[in-house]
């Protein structure tokens, strides 16, 4: 009972501070994560980096591989750039190996109160973070100090003894026992440390104790097929990438397992390496070979799992259509049409996220939620490029006229941009409804489909009046945004009536009022599209 105790003691705390470590990092980082996986991947190499960075910071290639897996099903990221990160997450997770064999166990219990004086008694929230870091650092030591206790009996008991021959003798029995513990545990460094400890108590040698660790690598994959599971199919043949991978990386070492061990010895005696360290070692090397062998198959990778995953990518990265370049230095003007068509295009998208954010508040089906929310992600992508696309226009002779044009365009892409914005704000005002259970009256339903009816048809009518130069659309659109903001002001009023009444719950009137606001603001964008078109302010008296 002892060895039981202290054993899922001991991993049950040093999981808390991988996650509680893993957490204080990526705190202290914010979303330059995800910014750093969103720009270091234009191509595999700067990909294998930037997997390597994150998982170095937030302590688990699973989490890595996890936000890649969410980005690519976001269209931020490509297939192809998608496996140079999940190549960089798995040399990326041997750092906890490496922090382990330092061999601090001593010092966990310190280490454990400076975090928890510095959660207990600040009150910055850097200085927060920074505790929980420590504080999970502390913890990871304090559990494998209690694991090691757990364990050490173990090498004395006869079962145990011919279970570690047998794994020496037999390595595929090592790999499977290596996988299946990791998918339990769903941590590769919860398996890693085990293996160091056993291995440094001498309770397994060093032929055994590859095998699984290699097994490890294998059954860490499941963390990221549970993520992509619902998600587009991009995100499905991302996952399949980092079972592939690691599953091939395994198969092919297994094969040289005998000279494997001897370099691992040799490298062992010849920097004087502790137990934990040459694990450490072991599951570097192993990971950068892997790495460096199927580096220049990326591509064979990509069309492997396209393969074995049909269907069609809908969540790759919008590419513009129009935005030909060579058109700015040759023909500024047709260069000029040519972007106004992508503009449009954009207000296309603009169009159906907002049509997709009604249907989700009115039948809570999250597919369109995921819809919508790709489609703001792919507004701010192309905002990105037809924006640059201008700037490198305004750099030409543009005559009166044209530049008129050009600084409408600039003027409507940012608007169909906060349309989206506001879209998104729509979707998680939705999401937030259903989380907490609030229902919305019968009366505010029906005001809000009237209204969601009518910044619908002002967005549509804006952005065919910017296709066609249609002024007369553009009145109307004028019209529109005047009905808009009157249904506001009297939806208001009605709303604060039913919430007198008591007919309306608080939550549900938050819900309400912000959802109003966004689309009385949706109204004001498709407004300025408009008066672009005008050439012409609207006075605030007439709308």
């Amino acid at each position: 009972m002892n060895i039981i105790f202290e054993f899922l003691g001991g991993l049950g705390i040093f999981l808390l501070g991988i996650k509680s470590m893993g957490e204080g990092l990526q705190k202290s980082a914010g979303d330059r994560l995800k910014d750093i996986l969103d720009k270091l991947t234009s191509n595999p190499l700067l990909g294998v980096i930037a997997g390597m960075v994150v998982t170095m910071l937030i302590q688990s290639s699973s989490g890595t591989t996890v936000l890649t897996v969410g980005l690519v099903n976001a269209g931020f990221m490509t297939l192809r750039q998608s496996i140079g990160v999940i190549m960089g997450a798995n040399i990326g997770t041997t750092i906890t190996a490496f922090i382990i064999g330092i061999k601090l166990e001593e010092y966990g219990l310190p280490i454990l109160a400076v975090g928890a004086l510095m959660l207990f008694f600040f009150k910055n929230q850097k200085v927060l973070n920074v505790g929980q870091a420590i504080f999970g650092f502390g913890a990871l030591f304090f559990g494998l100090q209690l694991m090691g206790g757990g364990l050490e009996p173990l090498q004395h008991l006869q079962g145990f003894q011919e279970l570690m021959v047998e794994m020496s003798d037999n390595s595929i029995l090592g790999l499977i026992i290596g996988t299946v513990f990791t998918l339990v545990v769903q941590s590769s460094s919860a398996t890693v440390g085990i293996l160091q400890n056993l291995f440094g108590q001498g309770a397994i040698d060093l032929q055994g104790a590859l095998p699984v660790l290699f097994g490890n690598n294998i059954g860490t994959t499941i963390t990221a097929i549970l993520a992509s599971i619902g998600a587009t199919v991009a995100a499905r043949r991302a996952a399949l990438t980092h079972v592939i991978f690691n599953l091939i990386g395994s198969i092919l070492i297994m094969f040289v397992l005998s000279p494997y061990t001897a370099l691992i010895e040799t490298i062992q005696n010849a920097l004087g390496l502790n137990a934990e360290m040459t694990i450490a070692f072991a599951h570097g090397i192993f990971n950068i070979l892997n790495t460096i062998i199927l580096f220049p198959f990326i591509g064979g990778l990509a069309w492997l799992v396209t393969k074995l995953v049909p269907g069609e990518d809908s969540s790759a990265t919008v590419q513009p259509t129009h935005l030909d370049p060579i058109f700015i230095q040759q023909s500024p003007s047709v260069a000029l049409d040519q972007a106004k068509e992508e503009v449009v295009r954009m207000g296309e998208f603009a169009l159906q996220g907002l049509e997709e954010a009604t249907l989700f508040l009115n039948n809570h089906d999250t597919s369109h939620a995921d819809r919508a929310l790709k489609l703001e992600n792919t507004l701010n992508n192309m905002d990105q490029e037809i924006t640059a696309y201008l700037i490198d226009l305004a750099a030409t002779q543009l005559s009166d006229a044209d530049s008129e044009r050009h600084s409408a365009l600039l003027d409507s892409v940012r608007d169909i941009e906060r349309i989206g914005d506001h879209f998104e704000n729509i979707v998680e005002l939705t999401q937030f409804k259903i989380s907490n259970k609030t229902t919305l009256t019968d009366q505010a339903r029906e005001d809000l489909n009237e209204m969601f009816k009518l910044a619908n048809e002002a967005v549509s009518v804006a952005i065919r009046s910017l296709a066609n130069r249609d002024r007369e659309k553009a009145l109307t659109v004028v019209k529109y945004e005047e009905k808009i903001n009157q249904m506001e002001k009297t939806y208001r009023k009605k709303h604060i009536i039913r919430l007198n009444k008591g007919i309306c719950s608080p939550s549900a009137g938050i819900v309400y009022v912000d959802i109003i606001s966004n689309l009385e603001r949706i109204g004001d964008h498709a407004l300025n599209i408009a008066e672009e078109v005008l050439g012409e302010k609207i006075p605030e008296t007439i709308h």
